[in-house]
């Protein structure tokens, strides 16, 4: 008779023994885990490191009234952008234009005047704004009829002398920032009346100290601006000295960074953005046409190392492999028996 528990009884011997045997419970199968598949493709891979950085615009310029001073009467806003020939501000009603040039200039520019870098920045700019044909460094002839022809075209006394004063040299086109000038002072040499920058935004980055090694001048980054487009640039220098950390709240020092410099591939991209937060991934190692699969396909092998199963319908196959660089979710891989388009097995998600 079937029953839950067998009862045996040894009745031969006195004092028989009874035994209870229950039935052996069944050992689990050791779950499996879900997989699928993924195909070997070959690519281009790269790190990055993640930096936080913050708009702006490079170069920090000062705009000095020269010559023999007069009444200021017109100065412009902050956040004013003014282009080569165009007015700064005005003096007495006469406009100080703008040229470009990488000094100052010193003096008057007239005929019998020594050659020199300024005047060949003169000449440079009335050569650009078709005034000139050629260029010298020397005051000639050709460069003061040059001169009456821009005094002409901007309603200037023509005289073919340009005073000191009549133009500021700065290295290009200006963003004003500040205006410390007042309408009716008295201009005086060395007095700033604004402070500019130049139109060209860039990105000011700050690297951990711990993490500099991983940024270099060239480096190819991807700023993420404050409306998540993401746009290409350069790291264009990187500060050999750190900031001096700061005190926090609670009495510990903060991180030591490093200052650097990011440009844009277009510098006009954020350019209304003057000061955002943003986010500056910094490319720090790449290769070219590898192969690579999935970091999930990676199995540690027994004597070291890693593998992966090759999959070819039902047929699976334990390949070696050796492992490159590791980016995002995908490793470059590279082993016998294995090609592009392969199938790999990865868990399923």
């Amino acid at each position: 008779m079937r029953r839950r528990a067998l009862f045996i009884a040894a009745g031969a011997a006195a004092g028989g023994v009874l035994i209870w045997r229950f039935p052996r419970a069944a050992t689990p199968a050791a779950a499996e885990v879900p997989t699928t598949t993924a195909k070997v493709v070959r690519t281009d891979l790269s790190t990055s490191t993640q930096v936080s950085g913050a708009l702006g615009y490079r170069g920090q310029y000062a705009v000095l009234p020269q010559g023999e001073g007069g009444t200021l009467t017109a100065l412009p806003q902050p956040g004013l952008v003014i282009n080569r020939d165009e007015p700064v501000y005005e003096v007495d009603n006469r406009p100080v234009r703008l040229f470009y040039a990488d000094r100052p200039a010193f003096r008057p520019f007239e005929s019998g005047m020594t050659a020199g870098p300024d005047v060949r920045a003169l000449e440079d700019n009335l050569k650009a704004l078709g005034h000139l044909s050629t260029v010298d460094s020397t005051f000639t002839a050709a460069t003061a009829a040059a001169i009456r022809r821009w005094q002409r075209a901007t309603g200037q006394a023509v005289t073919g002398r340009v005073e000191l004063g009549t133009v500021t040299f700065q290295p290009g086109p200006i963003r004003v920032t500040t205006v410390t000038g007042k309408l009716g002072a008295e201009v005086h040499g060395g007095d700033e009346l604004l402070t500019a920058t130049s139109t060209t935004a860039v990105v000011t980055i700050n690297v951990p100290a711990g993490q500099t090694y991983l940024v270099h001048p060239g480096d190819a980054v991807t700023v993420t601006m404050p409306d998540r487009k993401q746009v290409p640039g350069r790291v264009a220098y990187l500060s050999p000295v750190a900031d001096e950390p700061q005190q926090t709240d609670n009495g510990r020092g903060s991180p030591i960074l490093v200052p650097g410099l990011v440009t844009l591939d277009n510098p006009q991209v954020g350019g209304s953005l003057d000061r955002a937060p943003v986010q500056v991934s910094i490319t720090d190692e790449t290769v070219k046409d590898v192969l690579a699969v999935p970091i999930t396909a990676l199995v540690a092998l027994a004597g070291g190392g890693y593998g992966l199963y090759r999959r070819d319908g039902a047929e699976r196959t334990l390949l070696g492999v050796t492992t490159g660089l590791f980016a995002n979710t995908l490793v470059e891989v590279r082993g016998d028996g294995l090609a592009e388009g392969d199938d790999v097995e990865v868990p399923a998600p």
